[in-house]
């Protein structure tokens, strides 16, 4: 960590007042938060239901975190992964992205009773539940097409199949997203976005819908339930909340396809990203 990581406390006068907020959720974490024992053994520091977080999208503006450098590649890659309704963490991997190898390992699989499965099938997690919901789930090889109901054609999505929970390597963190048009049927329509629990992922999805509909962007809200931080990530948060956020980069699209799951990484450019330096935090598993 550098002299320049370590300044003071955010100011609620920095030009990025939508990363404040989510800095101000952290401190607030660690300063009330309750202990609290998890299924990882690692144990947690939760608050329940605090305000939402909301991220205006105007201008190209994509809500990329800038007081530590995210790993945009891993991101996209992921989250290409889950609209193609993919679910073997083998896929990611060969693509340089590790995100899922812990829990589709041999033993993470063999300690959720899920012995049956090779190594590498996750079950019905994310991207089966989006494009598939409500289908047989068999293992990550099988073709699912015409199969379920595909929730991305919907205003509403769910990733939370309770009939499904056993079978997946893990359940679902992001669970549900809502979808809004302002001004619907004129050049003004908008679409905005509520997602309810943790990773913003779904504003990456969020901006994918918008461009294959044709509609402009309009807000993100960033709705949580049991908001955490994991124990072994307070040092490293600690260090976060300390930086001063930078602008927001702008995400820009060089080629839109006539299907969403035909996006490919090199479809999508980030513009004017430049944040502060890598923060490591280790994934509890």
């Amino acid at each position: 960590m550098t002299a320049t990581d370590s300044a003071a406390p955010p100011s609620r006068e920095t030009g990025n007042s939508e990363e404040t907020q989510y800095l101000s959720l952290i401190r607030d974490i660690l300063e009330t938060g309750e202990t609290r024992n998890d299924r990882t053994g690692t144990g947690t520091i939760a608050l329940f239901a605090p305000p939402q977080l909301r991220f205006n999208l105007n201008n190209d503006t994509f809500p990329l975190l800038t007081t530590k450098r995210v790993f945009w590649r891993g991101v996209v890659e992921e989250l290409l992964w889950f609209i193609r309704g993919q679910t073997d963490a083998h896929t990611l991997r060969a693509q340089g992205v590790h995100i899922w190898d812990g829990n589709g390992s041999r033993e993470f699989l063999d300690s959720r009773g899920l012995t049956h499965r090779r190594e590498g099938d996750l079950g019905p997690v994310y991207g089966f539940q989006w494009r598939h919901f409500g289908a047989e789930y068999v293992d990550a090889d099988r073709d699912y097409t015409g199969q379920g109901v595909d929730q991305l054609s919907e205003n509403i999505m769910s990733a939370w199949n309770p009939a499904d929970i056993h079978k997946m390597a893990l359940p679902p963190c992001h669970m549900f997203a809502q979808f809004f048009v302002s001004n619907p049927g004129t050049d003004q329509a908008t679409l905005s976005c509520r997602c309810t629990r943790d990773r913003a992922i779904l504003g990456w999805v969020f901006r994918l819908i918008l461009l294959v509909t044709g509609l402009k962007p309009g807000v993100f809200v960033h709705c949580m339930g049991d908001t955490h931080i994991y124990a072994n990530h307070v040092e490293a948060l600690n260090v976060q909340i300390e930086r001063e956020p930078r602008p927001f980069p702008r995400l820009i699209i060089n080629r839109v396809p006539e299907r969403i799951e035909d996006f490919t990484i090199e479809d999508l450019e980030l513009v004017g990203y430049t944040p502060h330096g890598k923060i490591h935090m280790d994934m509890a598993v």
